[in-house]
């Protein structure tokens, strides 16, 4: 395998297999982009890790992870006003939290141009929900470009960056979880990077920029002309264009689903033709005309919500166009991905007469599935926090989940954090539940990097409002659900060190007189914390803290030094089992015997368990090397 850095951007390297998160940042050097920023979220966080391996080699590129979705949305806003081509990205429900400024950018005249990439996730797969985020585009005036796999992405994105720049417009760059992580070849196009100078090109004149009353209509106006304009683009885009295999049927499809058609209709002798559009807002009118004209019946497949649907069914009774239209007739049309065995469903059941054959994709269900659980990390401090915890309140304490790893803290056998919003909400939604309520405690959890992205308010907001609950933290030094990223506490950011900004300082700033600061593993310590919280008529905080251990355990493994041996089970076991029910560590089986043992592959020797064992059977081996 060539070295990646290289890939990215060596102008002499022809075409590489990259996954879809890397060929953007390829086509990023190539459109000439010089401001990046994002929080991470999956499907997204790898176009960071492709960056990190160029972005030293540009003087003129600059990428930050900055403390929420709507703060990166902000720098990237504001260098695109700058004079500099610009992108943010991140996850589907990270554009809730940057929507306050997100529907303002179609107002105002991005004279760098400013691309969205975002990444929404049909299925589910890393989210709390499969939103549609292509209601917001409507919602804010914005054109969205969505291509099918790497190879349409590469040229895709090139283009946005292009007709943003070109019309001074932001545009939507529309990613689902899938074509973020697909492989393809991809043939590079000869480029030379031209730096720009560092110039500030903001004037207000160029504007305006402020959206006042006196404004308000004449840009949004302006935003209107201009989506017409792209509309206008759109009709003769190669990125809309029909596979005629004339017939009298019609699917009109985008994205992945494309895909996932094409492979159904492979071996099909019946084929119909296929609109296939890579501009998925605003549609091109005239195009989707003329293909309605032409076709008896049609098939909208789209993941999701019936956006193209109800868009087109409008088209067609505007222009009186009398061809049988079908979208979504079931409810399980509007979960989940349209896969290849999803698609060559709905179609078999749309048109059974056309296709006549059985189901290529039927296969026997396999009755009672062994599940397969998410699991805390070996020796994750999270697991030790929840252990505690969960033993020093009562049955009927209520307790609020928040967004990471510790959100796991929901399943058996820890059942901790009852309710769940977003990241960030654990405080407010907290806070309403403890008002009325004089018998039931009110816990609420949030993680250390939840803090920053968007802990603080809700925060401020119980102790100026004298709301009487409990705050954990539960501190592990990093954003570990998305990959180990970096944020405010720990003296690092994506380029350098910087300034640490404590957490107990921030709560101490706030005015906050009751914290507690507990290591995970001193789980009687933790106990103890717990109750003491709780037991005041207050806002009282604890922070639980223990450092990431896989984070741990992998830059011990990188540093080629000796990670303590796993744990063994001695014959004072009683066979109890509360390393297994209670602490649920995935090292600890269960043999044919009853008898408990250590998958020594997934034991990382820290010892958290020790203390949980009532019989005093788990042991600690000797430190060795990795070769023992």
């Amino acid at each position: 395998m060539k070295d990646l850095s290289v890939v990215l951007s060596s102008d002499k390297i022809n075409s590489e297999i990259l996954m879809g998160n890397y060929v953007i940042v390829r086509a990023m050097l190539e459109a000439g982009v010089n401001v990046v920023t994002s929080y991470p979220g999956s499907p997204t966080p790898e176009i960071a890790d492709a960056i990190s391996l160029v972005k030293d080699k540009y003087d003129d590129f600059y990428f930050e992870f900055s403390v929420n979705e709507k703060v990166a949305t902000e720098v990237a806003f504001g260098a695109s006003v700058n004079g500099y081509l610009s992108c943010v990205f991140f996850k589907s429900v990270g554009l809730n939290v940057a929507a306050d400024s997100f529907v303002q950018l179609s107002l105002l005249e991005l004279i760098g141009g400013m691309v969205i990439i975002l990444g929404d996730d049909p299925g589910a797969n890393s989210s709390q929900n499969e939103q549609d985020n292509r209601h917001y585009a409507r919602l804010s005036y914005m054109p969205i470009f969505e291509p099918s796999n790497p190879a349409e992405l590469y040229p895709m994105f090139k283009e946005a960056c292009r007709k943003s720049q070109e019309m001074k417009m932001p545009v939507i760059f529309r990613l689902s979880t899938h074509i973020c992580h697909a492989k393809q070849r991809i043939s590079f196009d000869k480029y030379t990077r031209i730096l720009k100078d560092k110039v500030s090109k903001f004037r207000p004149e160029n504007g305006p920029y402020i959206p006042i009353t006196s404004s308000v209509f004449p840009m949004k106006r302006k935003a209107l002309q201009k989506l017409s304009q792209f509309a206008l683009y759109s009709e003769n885009s190669r990125f809309n264009y029909v596979v005629d295999n004339n017939s009298e049927y019609g699917i009109i499809t985008s994205g992945l689903t494309y895909l996932s058609v094409e492979d159904f209709l492979h071996n099909q002798k019946n084929k119909p033709d296929i609109l296939k559009l890579g501009i998925t807002y605003p549609l091109p009118e005239q195009m989707i005309c003329k293909y309605l004209k032409k076709h008896k019946f049609i098939k909208i497949l789209e993941e999701l919500d019936d956006f193209h649907e109800q868009l087109i069914k409008t088209i067609a009774f505007n222009n009186k166009i009398s061809t049988t239209i079908l979208g979504k007739q079931e409810i399980e049309d509007r979960i989940g991905e349209y896969s290849p065995d999803k698609v060559e469903s709905i179609l078999l059941n749309t048109w059974p007469d056309l296709f006549n054959c059985s189901p290529k994709y039927s296969i026997e269900k396999i009755e009672n599935p062994i599940p397969r659980p998410a699991q805390l990390c070996p020796g994750c401090g999270h697991r030790s926090a929840f252990y505690a915890i969960k033993q020093a309140l009562q049955k009927d304490d209520i307790s609020v989940a928040d967004i990471g790893c510790h959100t796991l803290g929901f399943l058996p056998p820890y059942n901790l954090g009852q309710a769940l919003l977003s990241m960030g909400h654990s405080n407010g939604t907290a806070a309403g539940l403890s008002i009325f309520n004089d018998k039931r405690k009110v816990v609420s959890f949030l993680g250390d990097s939840t803090f920053y992205h968007a802990g603080i308010p809700g925060i401020i907001n119980a102790v100026y409002n004298n709301h009487k609950h409990t705050l954990i933290i539960l501190e592990n030094g990093t954003t570990a659900m998305t990959g180990h990223q970096e944020h405010p506490a720990t003296g690092k950011n994506f380029n350098n060190d910087t300034q640490k900004i404590p957490l107990r300082n921030v709560l101490e700033g706030l005015g906050i007189k009751s914290i507690r600061e507990i290591d995970t593993y001193a789980q009687s310590k933790l106990i103890q914390a717990v109750k003491d919280a709780m037991a005041e008529d207050n806002f009282s905080v604890v922070i639980a803290k223990h450092p990431c251990m896989l984070k741990f355990v992998r830059s011990v493994r990188r540093a080629k030094k000796a990670l303590p041996k796993p744990v063994v089970i001695t014959a004072k076991c009683n066979k109890k089992y509360k390393c297994i029910s209670e602490f649920a560590c995935p090292s600890y089986q269960i043999d044919e015997n009853g008898q408990v043992w250590v998958q020594t592959d997934l034991c990382i020797g820290d010892g958290s368990c020790k203390q949980t064992c009532p019989s005093d059977a788990i042991e600690s081996q000797k430190i060795g090397d990795n070769n023992d």
